[in-house]
């Protein structure tokens, strides 16, 4: 080893677009600009921040896979072309070659991909299907970059503790570059954090982590990219949920001689450059760690990031929902205007006979407050045909009121536009408690993942984030404080169909998140009752969730990508006999 050198480097936390190969090359260019004119001697974008992430079966159509390795060899002509050539530039994109596609990182340096790195450990759980579509990868470069010994790594390959972690660690690195493509989930903690830590204490050497930021369909990206030293110490971090560029300067050993640890088969070594890089000129500010969220308000960056991407990237101007006076639309009537602006949120309160007059109200005080754009139809009339015609009553009756309100938005958004949104959130489309066709109607559901109890969490931090900033509380108070009903038949409450919110969140977190059975949520103290109750709800509304709209995820266990169940099924979770 020689003296210590100084490595300026850059981590470029930043938003993808699934598909969009060229928009995405722009993102990366004029971010690798900003980050040498800066001063970054390195610079390192996450997963497959060319292709967007997750590509899902893109990934097996060949003309794709064929245009994203094109694009990587000219994304590397155009980054020297922008004056980054001198800088290594890590990239994740989609490789592929007679084996198949590959989840890859480039190292980009004088106008050329000098090595290539693909991702060793494949997720297949969760939201993840990544043994389905891409070639595990077995080569572990190393790359010395001004005298510095930088290896290379992706997402999942820091998670396994058989990952190549070790063996970079038996071979000797200065430094570990890590891109994530890593999606959120509510009450995660610092998990990620405590990963990075423990891998650089193995490592021995500091660790670079960046993630993306922003949204695709129901996955949410917070960025969070971090940089720990040695001993696992944190040394900068982003922001949450907010593109950002992490510049950083790091004293690392500068090697001059070749290296002679012990190296496992599939290493490779390349070198760029042994001599040490020159000290940039400009000397950067102390580096910074982010004051932690706290829970309401990660959840509702999270939520207000799912929705602002999933309408800018699939170009609606405008969105459309049904305005209640309740809870659950005033808490997305909210999120729509803190993600896209009121000009572009328009609300409909649909009232029919057995509307009160404070949901009314309520629902006009909500637009009052918000800003958005409000107008009132009346479902009365189009209820009485169907009523009449066709002689429904009971539950029939009930859920012709909820269709009509769903046609009447339908139509709205055929004549206008809009992006119809669907209002529920996860409790009721656990319990099936929503009218298919009715209330589920819409192209997007924001708060599909937020147990009730949450969004009630929800809307009493946003109101206060409001007052602290000396604005108007969006949310009406009413809205919040009124027992819950879905006002299809005379005093109708949501707790004549449904147990007492709290416990059935409690019941449905176990059931659904823990996935306990009949006896292990009795085990827990659940009543029998309650627990055969739920449970049969939950099992019996499959059809129901499989056919909801697409909704932000923020919980371990969201419906659809996370919990995959069979709607056809005659397993039920039972009372033991005996």
């Amino acid at each position: 080893m020689s003296a210590m050198g100084r490595l300026r480097m850059a981590l470029a936390q930043v938003d993808a677009t699934v598909g969009d190969l060229v928009e995405n090359g722009k993102v990366i260019v004029d971010r690798a600009r900003q980050a040498v004119q800066a001063g970054a001697q390195l610079v390192v974008f996450p997963e497959m921040v060319l292709t967007g992430y997750p590509i899902e079966d893109l990934a097996l159509r060949r003309s794709f896979a064929t245009a994203a390795r094109d694009e990587i060899d000219v994304l590397a002509g155009r980054l020297a072309e922008s004056g980054c050539g001198a800088a290594l530039i890590a990239v994740g994109y989609l490789d592929h070659d007679d084996e198949g596609p590959r989840n890859a990182a480039a190292l980009i340096h004088d106008g050329r991909v000098i090595e290539r790195y693909a991702k060793h450990h494949l997720p297949n759980y969760g939201v993840f299907d990544e043994f389905r579509y891409f070639v595990p990868g077995s080569r572990l470069p190393i790359v010395r970059f001004g005298g510095v010994d930088i290896g290379v790594l992706i997402c999942e390959d820091i998670w396994r503790e058989e990952g190549p972690t070790a063996e970079l660690a038996a071979a000797g690195v200065d430094l570990a570059i890590v891109l994530n493509g890593s999606p959120y989930e509510r009450a995660k903690d610092d998990t990620r954090g405590a990963l990075v830590a423990r891998r650089a204490r193995e490592l021995g050497a500091p660790l670079a982590y960046v993630n993306l930021v922003g949204a695709q369909d129901e996955l949410v990206f917070d960025g969070d990219s971090m940089v720990v030293d040695a001993q696992g110490e944190l040394l900068a971090r982003s922001p949450q949920f907010v593109e950002d560029l992490l510049l950083l300067d790091l004293d690392l050993p500068q090697r001059a001689e070749e290296t002679t640890g012990p190296d496992a088969a599939q290493i490779v070594r390349t070198t760029i450059s042994a001599d040490p890089l020159p000290v940039p000129e400009q000397p950067l500010a102390p580096p910074t760690v982010p004051p932690p969220l706290s829970e309401e308000a990660e959840v509702w960056s999270a939520l207000v990031t799912g929705l602002r991407d999933y309408v800018a990237k699939n170009n609606f101007k405008t969105v459309l929902l049904g305005l209640s006076g309740g809870i659950d639309s005033a808490v997305v009537a909210a999120l729509c205007v803190d993600a896209v602006g009121a000009d572009r949120v328009h609300g409909v309160s649909m009232p029919s006979v057995y509307s009160s007059e404070h949901s009314r109200s309520d629902a006009a005080d909500l637009a009052v407050r918000t800003g958005l754009h409000y107008q009132v139809q009346p479902i009365v009339d189009m209820v009485r045909v169907f009523v009449d015609q066709l002689g429904l009553t009971g539950l029939a009756e009930e859920n012709v009121q909820a269709r009509c309100r769903a046609v009447t938005l339908m139509g709205l958004s055929n004549q206008y536009g809009h992006l119809v949104l669907a209002t529920g959130n996860k409790t009721e489309l656990a319990v099936g408690y929503s009218t298919i066709y009715g209330d589920a109607v819409g192209g997007f559901a924001p708060i599909k993942d937020v147990p009730k109890t949450f969004v009630w969490r929800l809307a009493e931090w946003r109101n206060e984030e409001a007052q602290r900033r000396g604005e108007t509380l969006p949310i009406p108070p009413n809205s919040i404080t009124k027992p819950p009903s879905a006002e299809l038949r005379p005093d109708q409450m949501d707790s004549d169909s449904l147990p007492d919110y709290p416990m059935l969140d409690a019941v449905l977190d176990a059931y659904v998140e823990g996935d306990q059975g009949y006896a292990d949520l009795v085990a827990a103290g659940f009543d029998a009752e309650l627990v055969e109750r739920v449970v049969r709800m939950v099992d019996g509304a499959e059809y129901k969730r499989r056919q909801y709209p697409p909704g932000t995820k923020i919980t371990l266990r969201a419906f659809g990508r996370d919990r995959r169940l069979p709607i056809t099924s005659r397993w039920r979770e039972r009372k033991p006999q005996g």
